[in-house]
């Protein structure tokens, strides 16, 4: 039975370059709270991070070998929790 199972095999160079890239994300959030002002960097944050996330997701958590209804699933929790701060973020704005 355990001969017939086949893993993914991912090169290890794959996971370099994302880790490379993470890397580089990380950086510029870095950069761009310490050199920008609060508003800029919270904005920074809520574009970059989703991305960084999504790279996760795909290369570390191998989401990219998972079927379709599986990859939806995850898409699904996602928005939901995107919609859930966006009506935090809302309510918070008339105050």
């Amino acid at each position: 039975m355990m001969d017939q199972e086949h893993g993914h095999v991912v090169p290890y160079e794959t996971f370099f370059k994302v880790w490379g890239v993470l890397l580089a994300l990380t950086m510029i959030l870095t950069m761009v709270s310490k050199l920008f002002h609060e508003a800029l960097s919270v904005w920074a944050m809520l574009l970059i991070t989703p991305f960084k996330a999504g790279l996760v997701f795909y290369y570390f958590m191998h989401l990219k070998f998972e079927g379709l209804l599986l990859k939806a699933m995850v898409f699904v929790a996602l928005a939901t929790l995107v919609v859930f701060i966006g009506m935090l973020f809302f309510d918070i704005s008339f105050r």
